[in-house]
């Protein structure tokens, strides 16, 4: 796979915004699997606002991309993104999400919200 080099403004731009516990995580959690909003409530102790909040970032920053899907919207790693070979490096170092996953599929709060 060839990897750009992603500009040194950027580059910075990505780091501080995975700097973020929470948005590092997200970005783990979406490598695994897509998410919509009422499934990251499973995982994180904050309100649906907070959590779209984050989500806003990272969509802006071209690091994950969404779909909507009737009147849910569905959160993916955006794969497409120049930033996406820098942002697979650094989740060479952080752990495997599959418990936060498996919270989220133990719940299953699609069924509660309707996504």
């Amino acid at each position: 796979m060839l990897k750009s080099i992603v500009e040194l403004e950027r580059a910075a731009a990505v780091l501080k915004l995975l700097g973020d516990k929470t948005r590092l995580t997200i970005i783990a959690i979406l490598k695994q699997r897509e998410c919509c909003v009422c499934e990251f409530l499973e995982v994180f102790n904050m309100s649906q606002p907070s959590i779209s909040q984050h989500l806003r970032k990272l969509k802006d920053a071209g690091m994950v991309k969404e779909e909507r899907r009737g009147q849910w919207i569905y959160y993916s790693l955006n794969r497409e993104s120049e930033l996406n070979g820098l942002i697979e490096d650094i989740l060479e170092h952080v752990p495997d999400q599959t418990d936060k996953i498996k919270m989220i599929e133990k719940a299953n709060p699609t069924l509660q919200c309707g996504c």
